[in-house]
């Protein structure tokens, strides 16, 4: 998993609250575990004015010019701004992967559906949850200036504005532990490799028989 430690990056603005997980990324997409490759059909019934199927050719489809993401002063951007209640619906894995091979790190929202979330954790991107005082705020200034961009250092869970202005985020020491080294579940468990191949070296001295062929 990446690691994320601090970030100066474009704002992206979503500007819907509820989005659910099958807007992020639509079930027919669903056809792979692999966690690459799903970047191109993010938002893909916002995003496109034709209606996808896995093996289309993205690059040939009609963009919607209305859709915020597919204007050319958003692209880059590695943070998106969204409304409350992001990633509802379907507890699917591939939302936060689609996102991630997007290109965005970060998401900022007043709130966040628990299992996408949680899934965020998990796959290297960092959820921010601010006040929708704050959310407000961002997208105004997003609006009125072209290349916005916000300044997120991790350690200090604090988000900076072009301004100077700086907001506080709540995290975990666990996640941000995680997130800060790039680990995941199975990097957590990895950290003790050497404990287990102890443990089995143990075990199947001690009862031989199970390793039997």
């Amino acid at each position: 998993m990446k690691a994320f430690t601090a970030l100066t990056a474009l704002v992206a603005p979503l500007d819907r609250a509820n989005v659910d997980t099958d807007a992020i990324i639509p079930k027919q997409f669903l056809k792979s575990i692999q966690r690459a490759g799903f970047g191109p059909n993010a938002f893909d019934e916002w995003r496109y004015l034709d209606h996808g199927e896995p093996g289309m050719d993205n690059s040939r489809r009609p963009l919607n010019p209305n859709f915020a993401l597919n204007q050319a002063r958003y692209q880059g951007a590695q943070v998106l701004l969204t409304r409350k209640n992001f990633g509802c619906g379907s507890s699917r894995e591939h939302a936060p992967w689609a996102l991630d091979d997007y290109g965005f790190r970060a998401i900022i929202a007043p709130s966040f559906a628990d299992i996408f979330f949680n899934n965020c954790y998990k796959n290297g991107l960092l959820p921010i949850v601010l006040p929708e005082s704050t959310v407000e705020a961002l997208f105004q200034a997003v609006a009125a200036e072209e290349g916005y961009c916000l300044h997120i250092d991790l350690a200090a869970q604090t988000v900076t504005t072009p301004a100077g202005e700086t907001f506080v985020f709540e995290i975990t020491e666990h996640r941000k532990h995680c997130l800060l080294n790039g680990l995941d579940e199975i990097g957590l468990t990895l950290q003790h490799a050497a404990d287990i191949k102890a443990f089995e070296a143990q075990h199947k001295a001690a009862q031989p028989w199970l390793y039997q062929a």
